[in-house]
This record gives structure tokens, sequence and C-alpha cells, in this order.
């Protein structure tokens, strides 16, 4: 495929577009637009192409997409954007799912990019798994192939919550009580997550909550938002340790998402890494031989969606 490839990471939020325009380049140009500001992708698309790439026209796309796709079809699960990606006009498109798009970017990961959290160095040519709290608990997979990666997107942010210790029990029966039938991972292991953990905690201990947002949770040091983050950090460790299990990923797990570069200093060394070695106490050598990681590079899923294409651009015909 002729160069220059456009490149887009479509979250509920905002909708960060690239141009790659020179062989195994990174993007360049890089622009963050509001979602809300615009009619839906095509006119983003157009936006981002006159205002800040100089009215280029692309060969190619990929672009990452916060919900399901389906071919050429997609709908974001947090905003009103639902189509078809052939309405950009674009030649070559192809569409992915935004953690497939983070899996990708592992492999081109390196230095700054990433945060050790504990374990060895990642191993370069096994299976790799990607996680993230944002708005929602995102993960994905990444398994070598022949001449490069194949991504495996899934949902398993919606496995029932990784509740372990009595007091983790606790806050999800009080969160039942309190209205909530059904508790899931990304009930607890998400932005607003961490919020309503916060408030099944405060339920548990007989308090008000203390603080109404993740944010908030995060930036206090009352002792109820710190207990709060200890307990969301070792759940989400339980949980890395079930992705990784699940999908072999001798290979590292990385985390990703808006929410964990918050906790970036407080992640290390803590509950998280105690309890993903011990998620599955018989395999404890297992997954304390496999390394986890922060990915705290500014645009990972663009930096995917570029590499999908250098694998592709050859040998698959794209929508």
């Amino acid at each position: 495929m002729n160069l220059p490839w456009l490149v887009a990471d479509i979250g509920g939020t905002n909708a960060r577009f690239g141009l790659v325009t020179r062989p195994a380049g990174q993007p360049e140009a890089v622009a963050v637009l509001n979602v809300s500001q615009h009619h839906g992708l095509a006119d983003a698309v157009a936006a981002y192409l006159a205002d800040h790439a100089g009215g280029v026209r692309p060969e190619a796309a990929c672009l990452a997409i916060a919900g399901p796709v389906d071919r050429d079809r997609y709908r974001l699960t947090n905003a009103a954007w639902a189509g078809s990606v052939l309405d950009l006009g674009i030649p070559r498109a192809v569409l992915l799912n935004d953690f497939e798009a983070l899996a990708i970017s592992l492999p081109h990961l390196a230095g700054d990019d990433l945060v050790p959290l504990g374990g060895p160095p990642p191993s370069a040519r096994l299976a790799k798994a990607v996680l993230g709290p944002g708005t929602g608990l995102g993960v994905g997979g990444l398994v070598p192939v022949p001449g490069g990666w194949a991504p495996v997107p899934g949902e398993g942010g919606h496995v029932a919550a990784p509740a372990v210790t009595d007091l983790e029990m606790e806050i999800v029966r009080a969160l039942r009580a309190d209205g909530l039938p059904y508790v899931d991972a990304e009930h607890l292991l998400s932005g607003p997550g961490l919020a309503r953990l916060h408030r099944g905690l405060a339920l548990v201990r007989g308090v008000a909550p203390v603080a109404g947002t993740a944010a908030e949770v995060t930036a206090s040091a009352d002792p109820l938002c710190l207990e709060t983050v200890e307990v969301f950090l070792a759940m989400l460790g339980g949980f890395a340790g079930g992705v990784a299990l699940t999908l072999g990923a001798r290979g590292g797990v990385y985390l990703g998402g808006g929410v964990l570069p918050r906790l970036a200093d407080r992640i290390g060394g803590g509950a998280f890494r105690a309890r993903f070695e011990t998620a599955a106490p018989a395999l404890a050598p297992y997954l304390s031989a496999v390394a986890t990681s922060l990915i705290v590079a500014e645009h990972p899923a663009l930096t995917g969606a570029a590499a999908w294409l250098a694998q592709v651009s050859s040998n698959v015909e794209l929508v």
C-alpha cells in the first residue's frame, strides 16, 4: 500500500489521529479531537486531514475503535458514533478494536515507553497480554505467527469480579445489596469502578464515602481512599494473573488504560505484583516468571495501528 497512511485511536471522549509518511515510520502530526464536537467518524477524519495534515489524501488507514467492530462496521461503546469505514472514502481501510491495536503495539514499545512492575525482562517471541482500566476494562492478547504477530481480541473485562479476600467478598456483597445484582471485573477495575469500589468499601466500613470519582480517590490522602487504592491494585493483580494464565502470556503482561498512570508510583512492589504471582497458588512459579509492565507511551494504539498496516500491507487485502 502506498503512503501516507492514516492511523487513529477512537475513544468515547477523544479521537487521536496521526499520519505515517515513510516506511517503518512512527505516526506524525498527531492531533487529538473531541468526539462530542463532531457528527461522526467521517466528519472527524475530514477535520483532522484539513486542519492538521495539510489536506493530504491517505492511501490506507487503520482505525482502532473503543467498541465492537465487525469487518467494516463499528459502534463506539461510550459515544454515538457508528457506521462503516467505507464511508471514509479511503482506498484501503481496516478497523481494529482498541485493545487489538494496543496489543499489536507491544513488540514496538521499549525504554521509556514502559515501567517495569516486577518479574524478569519480557520475553520477545512469546505470547503477550495487555489489559487496561479506563472507562471500561479492556483485555487483549498477542501471539507470534510466521511473519509477525496476531492480535487476540476479547471481552475479558466482563468476567466475574476477582474477589479473593474476605474484605473483597464483603465489598461485592455490599454492592449487590446496594443495587448491583451482578458485579463483574469492569464494575470494580475501571475508572468508574474505582469510585464504585470506594463506595463499596465505605459500606463495609460503615462510613460515608470520601470521594465520588476515580480522580478524587487517587488524589486523596484520606485513609479510606488509600485503602481503596490498595484493594484496587490487589484485585487488578489477581485479574492480571488470571489473564496471564488464560492466554499463556509468558511473554509478559502489560498494563494500559487511562487510570493507572496516576498510580505509577504505587503499583510496583506492592499489592499488585504480590496478588499477580499468587493468582493461582499452584502455579506461582509460572506467574513469578512472567514480566509485568506499565505502558506510559503517549499514543501506543497509534503505534499499534501503524505496525498493523506495515505488517499486512504486502499480503492482505483490506476492507
